[in-house]
């Protein structure tokens, strides 16, 4: 189940970026918000040291993500 979350989360932080590129900034901060909202609820429920390292990597990800979206270009 969990990889099934991860596989998702994948495919939503791929629209996170294509939202970005296609200057679509607010969609883009809308999704990153509630993708951040499921890495939240993973984090929660995950005890798994590989989950938690592939959480924080996506943490990670998110942040930079949502530095780009508001750096003004």
């Amino acid at each position: 189940m969990e990889h099934e979350k991860f596989s998702t989360l994948k495919i939503e932080v791929q629209e996170i970026i294509d939202l970005m590129v296609s200057k679509q900034n607010k969609e883009a901060n809308n999704k990153l918000v509630e993708v951040s909202e499921m890495l939240d609820e993973l984090l929660d429920f995950s005890d798994d040291d590989e989950h938690l390292i592939e959480i924080s990597r996506y943490q990670v990800l998110l942040n930079q993500l949502h530095q780009k979206i508001d750096s003004p270009i």
